[in-house]
């Protein structure tokens, strides 16, 4: 066995240009900003522009995540256009496989993730059929709430059953004092942590993000 680079990090549903760099001079690998209107997370395309462009101009490795659910392939054209462009954008709602493959196709430049929230083992068999269509998927627990952001966490017997041939991400619940236990036995690409972290929706408690980033980066990747 030989060991990789620690676990990436994605911290979620930042809504302030401190607060992002901030984060990424924490050591973040990536950084998303919510695109979904419903999300108290919700940033405008004006305010999501002015952190993405500050963290290509003070983080240009940071990966800049931008978060939408069944947006129109021309919103996403255009956001995709002028300053403060992301890098990756990550679908959380009802995209086929064949949508994805279609803005693959249309903005090969750009990483696309599709988020799956994941109740039983037959939702991680459907978010497998999607592994030819986009660059990571992203693994969430199922609520009737919200597409995300919840703070609830998949089951671990349930993770353990994934056997991806591409990238993957798991959200839902991230911090510290769980990540620590779910490290040791699974192993995903990355976590993506949001809600677990914040003083309130959009606020992150930088002492929780800190913390969560010194675990991770403790647990090498083996294969």
């Amino acid at each position: 066995m030989t060991a990789q680079k620690p676990t990436s990090v994605k911290i979620c549903g930042i809504t302030t240009v401190k607060q992002a760099l901030s984060i990424a001079s924490l050591g973040a690998d990536a950084i998303g900003v919510i695109g979904v209107p419903d999300s108290p997370r919700f940033l405008s395309d004006a305010k999501r522009r002015v952190i993405f462009e500050s963290l290509i101009k003070n983080a240009p490795t940071v990966e800049r995540v931008w978060v939408v659910a069944n947006i129109d392939s021309n919103s996403i054209s255009k956001g995709l256009k002028g300053i403060g462009a992301p890098s990756v954008i990550q679908l959380h709602g009802k995209e086929s496989k064949q949508s994805c493959l279609e803005l693959k196709e249309l903005h090969p430049q750009i990483k696309l993730w599709k988020s799956f929230q994941i109740r039983q083992l037959e939702d991680l068999k459907f978010a497998q059929t999607y592994q030819n269509s986009v660059d990571a998927l992203l693994i969430d627990a199922w609520s009737s709430k919200s597409l995300g952001g919840t703070g609830e966490r998949v089951p671990i017997e349930l993770l353990r059953q994934i056997n991806f041939n591409i990238p993957w991400w798991l959200a839902g619940g991230v911090s510290s004092e769980w990540i620590k236990k779910v490290l040791l036995k699974i192993k995903p690409f990355g976590i993506d942590a949001s809600s677990k972290l914040e003083i309130k929706p959009g606020i992150k408690d930088l002492k929780r993000v800190k913390a969560l980033l010194e675990e991770v980066k403790l647990q090498p990747k083996i294969t």
